[in-house]
């Protein structure tokens, strides 16, 4: 079994302290990861601030000069790194292929907003003053990504930052580490200059804290859920540290009786089950009008029983395994509680006797609303479906959340669509489109879904400060 070291100011480092890296498809351990201790961090931090000095003074065009040679080396080895994103994570390869994919895209897009740091004149009201407003990066940065997406939520991190100007140090989730160090090695073969980029493994709570407390570290952005995420709101609090945050979704779906029903099941079934339904995206509760309930329960089962379940390395599989047995149990409690509660279970609902963390991809109807999956992020390929009336009950069910990352609306009425756009709570909304995000158009959640945005032009603004120069000209 392969021990990787860390990526450390232009280093690979060996420690004594690993982590076992387990394949969620058979529960076993297949790589160790070194780790380090809080002083190592802020080593780390110390020589991410001592880099940051010139990497800020290079042009924007030369750091995307950069960004753009990390994206032709991930592109290189794209299958090498999807096989090791499904490894570590589960999801099928052609999904892990696609997750490549759309990180290659964010360092594209980012190595061209890279120039594009724009200020702006401002005109005068006082005779013999100017006034600019200029941008300048923040400094060090310290990113901690998720399991979920390992290397795709990295990227949303480390590009943007890398683009302002900044310098970071990415504290990937123990469960997923090796595609960071994979990054890591793209990074050094793109030729960036020592303490640029860097990577720390180890007990998260310890590295938060180092984060949080060292004064070089002059922001921190984190994708995971919502009470980790309150966690590093207190802890900023006393230095006043800026955060950005995309933390957890409880995503409905809305589909509406003038809807093209076959895209409503397929566009469900993406927003469901995609990356085994472990997505902070992924559709939670499904809203159906009762008027065509029936007959998108009928085709939406008939979709959802023929989903292949499986390794991700086998052809075409559709659903991999969850990432590890507490997932697995979450899941099938959430079941056993809806079906309490009166939910019909059409297909699926229990545990794929093999080894792994597999569940059988599950359909709940008539779920009632104070059902735990109602409420409660299952992270799992498990649909709960239930009927409504009218436009403005779907929309009041659709808002009865404290999460507001995502939302779906199936739908042909352009006036129903305006009034969706308005009216649903969420960062991300797709309207006859399951697979919303993309580099260019920000991404983020309202309400207790996270502080910020990441991708689109906002996305590198989050790691720029605003100054105003007033000028004294003397005249």
């Amino acid at each position: 079994m392969k021990t990787h070291p860390l990526y450390l100011n232009g280093q690979w480092v060996q420690t004594q302290a690993t982590i076992r890296v387990l394949n969620p498809a058979t529960g076993e351990p297949f790589a160790e990861v070194c780790t380090v201790e809080r002083p190592a961090v802020a080593q780390a931090l110390a020589d991410a601030h001592a880099a940051f000095q010139d990497w800020r003074r290079l042009t924007g065009k030369a750091r995307g000069e950069y960004l753009r040679k990390v994206a032709g080396e991930l592109e290189r080895r794209r299958d090498e790194i999807a096989r090791t994103i499904t490894l570590e994570n589960g999801k099928p390869l052609a999904q892990s292929l696609g997750e490549s994919a759309m990180s290659v895209d964010h360092l594209r897009w980012f190595a061209e907003e890279a120039r594009r740091a724009y200020g702006r004149l401002v005109p005068h009201q006082t005779e013999g003053k100017r006034h600019l407003v200029i941008k300048s990066p923040m400094g060090v940065v310290g990113a901690i990504s998720p399991w979920n997406f390992p290397l795709v939520l990295a990227l949303r991190k480390a590009a943007p930052a890398l683009a302002a100007g900044c310098t970071v140090v990415l504290k990937p989730a123990s469960a997923t580490p090796l595609c960071a160090l994979a990054l890591a090695e793209c990074m050094e073969g793109a030729h960036l200059p020592k303490g640029v980029f860097q990577v720390v493994a180890g007990r998260a709570a310890d590295i938060a804290q180092e984060f949080l407390e060292n004064p070089l570290c002059r922001k921190i952005t984190f994708t995971g859920s919502t009470e980790v995420g309150k966690t590093l709101i207190r802890g900023a609090a006393a230095a006043v540290k800026p955060l950005s945050l995309e933390l957890g979704g409880h995503a409905p779906v809305l589909v509406f009786e003038d809807a093209d029903l076959d895209a409503a099941v397929e566009g469900a079934l993406i927003t469901k089950f995609r990356n085994t339904g472990q997505s902070c995206i992924a559709s939670n509760r499904i809203y159906v009008q009762r008027s065509v309930y029936r007959e998108f329960l009928d085709r939406f089962v008939r979709r959802t029983s023929a989903l292949k379940v499986g390794d991700g390395l086998e052809p075409g599989v559709d659903i991999g395994p969850l990432i590890n047995e507490e997932g697995l149990a979450k899941a099938l409690g959430h079941i056993r509680d809806a079906t309490r509660r009166g939910a019909r279970l059409l297909c699926g609902g229990k545990h794929i006797e093999r080894k792994g963390w597999f569940l059988e991809p599950t359909v709940l109807a008539d779920v009632p609303a104070d059902a735990a999956c109602m409420a409660e992020e299952t992270f799992a390929p498990v649909a709960p479906v239930c009927p409504f009336e009218t436009e403005e009950e779907a929309i009041e069910r659709a808002n009865g959340s404290p999460y507001g990352l995502s939302a779906y609306a199936f739908t042909r009425d352009l006036s129903r669509t305006f009034r969706l756009m308005e009216s649903l709570e969420a960062g991300t909304i797709g309207i006859n489109d399951g697979v919303p995000a993309t580099s260019q158009c920000p991404f983020g959640g309202a309400k207790q879904s996270g502080w910020g945005r990441e991708l689109g032009i906002e996305g590198m603004d989050a790691f720029l400060e605003t100054k105003h120069v007033s000028l004294g000209l003397g005249i």
